[in-house]
Order: structure tokens, then C-alpha cells, then sequence
């Protein structure tokens, strides 16, 4: 995919990462097995929003299995580029989790600790399950011990956006995940 085409701010990336055709692929991929695993389960999917809000809504419709859908915010970037402290919930989930097998999906799984304690926290409110979908996973980022149960890609430790993913609010509307220039957040 060139940079020159499509949306103004492709120019703004170093390199794409994971292409819209390889990211369509994938997440096909994931929904067969989510739809393998969850069968003969009522599921409830809570996103974490923003940046898994595409990604969630392109794998939901795929899915053909019993569902209902809930969100929470979470955050733990606080308009940087690097995790800054433990993560904050800052918007809480509508649907009560007690009962249910409850698969969290996020955007990307770096540090760990925003899953661990999102997980945690659905754990303590009585799910009978806790499963974990990432759409990427930046191993080389982890500080707490925590695995995600589906992933779609795993990527190297390098700042990304799009396809849900941002930098201060911009770029999750990339078709692509691409590796943004340091330039355009004051990276070196």
C-alpha cells in the first residue's frame, strides 16, 4: 500500500506494518475460532474503548454465535506515547458480568497492565470466564506477567496507529497499522 494514496495522514508513516487485506484475513481467522470456542456459550464481549472500537465491530460481524456487547474505557497512556502508571477505568460497564463467559477485546497488548487489571476487575465481579482477543501484541513492552488468549498480530516495539489505533486522538481512522514517524510525535 503506498502512502501516497488514500487518507492524507498515510504520509505521516515511517512504514506500514500490517496491511487492511492482512488485517481483514486475520480477523476472519480469529472470529472461526472465537465461533469454534464459544458454541454452545452465551458470550459477552466487552470492548475497550476507543482503540478497539474497529476492530471490535469488524470481528462481531463475523461471529455467529450468541452475544451481547458492552464497553469500558480504560486508559493508560494519558496523551503520551509510553504507559504512565497503572491504568484508570474511566467509564464502567453497563451489563452485569456475573455468569458470563466474557471475552475482553482490546486494540493492543503491550505492558499488560491494562488487560491484567481490566481482567481482574470482571473476574472479581463474578464472570464464569475471562478470555482475552488483542489485535496486536508487543511482547518486547511487557512488564506484568499476562497473556492474551487470541491475538492477531504480534509487532515489534515500535510506535503504531491506525485501524483503531491513535496517537492523541488522530490516525485511528487508517485502514493500515503502520509505524508512525517520530516527527509526528516528538519521538527522536
Amino acid at each position: 500500500m503506498s502512502a501516497k494514496k488514500g487518507a492524507p495522514e498515510l504520509k505521516h508513516l515511517d512504514h506500514i506494518l500490517v496491511t487492511p487485506s492482512a488485517i481483514k484475513r486475520r480477523v476472519a481467522a480469529l472470529a472461526v475460532q472465537l465461533n469454534a470456542d464459544y458454541i454452545d456459550k452465551d458470550m459477552m464481549v466487552v470492548a475497550i474503548v476507543n482503540g478497539a472500537l474497529i476492530f471490535t465491530a469488524d470481528l462481531l460481524r463475523q461471529l455467529s454465535i450468541p452475544l451481547r456487547l458492552d464497553c469500558l474505557r480504560a486508559s493508560s497512556y494519558h496523551d503520551g506515547t509510553k504507559a504512565a502508571g497503572e491504568p484508570r477505568i474511566i467509564d464502567q460497564m453497563k451489563l452485569d458480568v456475573r455468569d458470563q463467559h466474557v471475552l475482553l477485546v482490546d486494540d493492543i497488548l503491550d505492558t499488560g497492565k491494562t488487560l491484567a487489571a481490566v481482567a481482574r476487575l470482571i473476574k472479581s465481579k463474578g464472570a464464569t470466564s475471562v478470555k482475552t482477543c488483542v489485535l496486536l501484541d508487543k511482547t518486547a513492552r511487557r512488564e506484568v506477567p499476562f497473556e492474551a488468549d487470541y491475538v492477531g498480530f504480534g509487532i515489534p516495539n515500535e510506535f503504531v496507529v491506525g485501524y483503531g489505533l491513535d496517537f492523541n486522538e488522530r490516525y485511528r481512522h487508517l485502514p493500515c497499522i503502520g509505524v508512525l514517524k517520530p516527527k509526528y510525535y516528538g519521538g527522536k
